[in-house]
């Protein structure tokens, strides 16, 4: 596994001979992403639509494991692949591309990949997706593991909880000693039940956004409801979107808020993703709750300026470019420069200017 594109590692600092191999763990569905950008307006009934850009990349938990690796966490994911040529391509960019390891994955024969079509036009985005549940291998194991309910040893997993589904593979992972962060999704049943959340109770950390937070809670405001929260996971996070996130640590009794960077969002699809592997970043790293919210903002912000969701999460580089260029600013407010000034002594020098581009339009040109 690798530590990102640009070698960096966020973690040297709290290394010991004895770690897992592993920095973090998920499991998922990989969708083959296809994205148009650069539309006016929403697609019009009985019309054509040209899109200015496109972009083609692995989607689904693909996001959260590129945001990881891109980050230089030693990423490990389990998931189905098909044995068709979009599977192989998605195989082949997560392992090949971005260093994440994938021997706890399985390919299905005569199963097709599934496959997501997004429009982005106004800061928002439309999404028509197909697909079919992956058979799951019952029959088989993966390196004498029985996928996905033995984890591989790790620092941290990732879970999506929703209401009555169950997870074991969560309590497996926290048994062995893996911080369990869990976001969440809508609740299509509507009853917004925090006991409905199986695997809840092992969660370090749950990340829900302000709309699900206040309807789990039963209250009106997002800070109010991440206090609410705290009573039942040590680290409750609220985000907040454009005005940013709010954090309670239950453990240090400490609450944290931090604004969101404004920009110009192109392409929102994936932002939650990268910003919990920021959060996820910082905190394996010990970074101070602000730093870690802050971290996590910044990367999420830098992500929605890039059209994609595994194409648009920034690694170190781009980071590390954003800060030159901000830095360099001639109207650039001091105080908000100093929320940032903890990257200064993590990031590589800046080779390459601002703004970067990673996407690329096509599922892969043959060599």
């Amino acid at each position: 596994m690798s530590t990102g594109s640009s070698g960096i590692d966020p973690l040297v600092g709290v290394r010991v001979p004895d770690d897992p191999a592993c920095d973090v763990f998920l499991t998922g569905t990989v969708f083959l992403d296809i994205v148009f950008t650069g539309l006016d307006s929403a697609p019009v009934r009985g019309t054509e639509s040209w899109a200015r850009g496109m972009g083609s990349s692995p989607g689904g938990v693909a996001n959260m494991a590129t945001a990881l690796a891109r980050l230089g966490l030693r990423t490990s994911m389990a998931a189905a692949f098909g044995d068709d040529h979009y599977g192989e391509y998605c195989r082949d960019a997560l392992e090949q591309g971005e260093g994440i390891d994938l021997s706890m994955s399985y390919t299905v024969p005569g199963w097709h990949s599934p496959v997501t079509v997004s429009m982005a036009y106004e800061g928002e985005r439309t999404m028509v997706s197909h697909g079919h549940e992956a058979p799951a291998p019952t029959a088989q194991t993966i390196r004498g593991r029985t996928f996905p309910h033995c984890p591989p040893r790790a620092r941290a997993a990732i879970a999506s909880l929703a209401p009555g589904r169950s997870e074991p593979w969560v309590a497996t992972a926290a048994r062995n000693g893996a911080l369990i962060f869990a976001d969440v999704g809508w609740d299509e049943t509507g009853r917004w039940d925090l006991d409905a959340l199986t695997g809840l109770d092992h969660c370090a950390a749950f990340l829900p956004n302000a709309e699900e937070a206040m309807r789990y809670t039963r209250t009106d405001c997002p800070r109010a409801a991440a206090h609410a929260l705290a009573e039942r996971v040590p680290l409750a996070v609220v985000t907040l979107g454009a005005d940013g996130a709010y954090a309670v640590d239950r453990t240090t009794g400490t609450a944290a808020e931090v604004p969101a960077i404004e920009v110009e969002a192109l392409d929102p699809t994936g932002a939650g993703d990268v910003f919990v592997a920021g959060f996820v970043t910082g905190t394996l790293a010990d970074w101070p709750l602000a730093d870690r919210l802050a971290f996590a903002g910044l990367t999420a912000a830098l992500s929605v300026q890039e059209f994609g969701g595994s194409l648009s999460a920034p690694g170190w580089s781009e980071i590390a470019a954003w800060w030159q260029q901000v830095r360099t600013h001639a109207d650039q407010d001091p105080a908000a420069l100093e929320r940032y000034a903890f990257l200064e002594d993590l990031l590589p020098a800046a080779t390459r200017s601002w703004p970067l581009r990673r996407a690329v339009p096509t599922i892969g040109f043959r060599q």
